[in-house]
């Protein structure tokens, strides 16, 4: 196929054409580029405009700086939190205490010991050492107070079977004290005597009872480790006589080597104390 051949006035005229046609093209490309971008200028001015008519949005971005800037809590002030947190339960268990208290009767449990009566209500508490593998137990020491708090029987127990453990940091019980003992047999008659018809009081009778082979009317029972007034000072667990004596009496015992007559005595002054309260519950069941 054959060109068509131009003069070279023409060819002149048609190059200038066609630069002038390229060159209005790239000025409009550029003309509409800044209108492009004038659009997208346009647009986004809007939106922002609109954001911060919107009461909303600015609501939003409040919250948000407000919750980024916020701090965690210092280990100062979690410290603080938790001394508050401690003073809590203390005050708590301050207010049941002196709720407890305010049960008591108005008489005071005052103790006679110099008063040997034996009285209905008799208080009891033994100590025990150790057989077999030495966490079976032994009757070694018994004692019997009267309701005036006075000793009306306090005897050591000869041991019947090998003894393998004397539990001397806690019962008080040494080798000598069981040698010029009584005989079982006898001391348990004895304080069946005593017991007959009497209202039993102690902490865990059920452990006394066991070791002396007795038996008690559960009617006759007043045991201050289940008397339900006195386990919520320990949150309903079984409380022991040690922690009732301190938060009810205000006295502290078991320092050091248990006292069976001291233990007995602290039982029948807490019964004492509480007996109003302690029988009428009883009374309603």
């Amino acid at each position: 196929m054959l060109s068509k051949m131009l003069s070279p006035e023409m060819a002149r005229s048609s190059a200038d054409t066609a630069k002038r046609t390229e060159k209005n093209e790239i000025l409009e490309s550029k003309e509409n580029k800044g209108e492009s971008e004038k659009g997208k200028h346009d647009t986004k001015k809007n939106k922002s405009s609109s954001r911060t008519a919107n009461p909303n949005w600015q609501t939003y971005k409040d919250i948000v700086n407000t919750s980024t800037t916020q701090k965690s809590p210092s280990k100062r002030q979690s410290t603080n939190s938790d001394s508050s947190y401690r003073g809590k339960r203390s005050a708590k268990r301050k207010n049941t205490s002196q709720s407890i208290k305010s049960m008591a009767s108005n008489v005071e449990a005052k103790m006679n010991l110099n008063d040997m009566t034996l009285t209905k209500h008799v208080a009891m508490d033994c100590e025990m050492v150790g057989i077999g593998d030495g966490t079976e137990s032994m009757l070694a020491r018994v004692s019997i107070v009267n309701r005036h708090g006075a000793c009306i029987y306090d005897k050591y127990v000869k041991p019947r079977e090998t003894v393998q453990d004397y539990r001397t940091p806690v019962s008080g019980i040494r080798p000598h004290h069981l040698q010029n003992g009584e005989d079982f047999h006898v001391v348990q008659k004895e304080v069946a005597d005593i017991l007959q018809g009497k209202i039993l009081v102690g902490h865990a009778l059920k452990n006394d009872l066991a070791v002396l082979f007795l038996s008690h009317p559960k009617r006759h029972l007043r045991d201050t480790s289940r008397y339900n007034l006195f386990r919520s000072v320990s949150k309903g667990n079984t409380p022991s006589l040690k922690k009732l004596a301190g938060e009810l009496l205000g006295i502290d015992i078991q320092g050091g080597e248990h006292n069976s007559v001291e233990d007995a005595r602290t039982a029948m002054q807490l019964y004492v104390l509480y007996k109003d309260h302690w029988e009428s519950d009883i009374y309603r069941r």
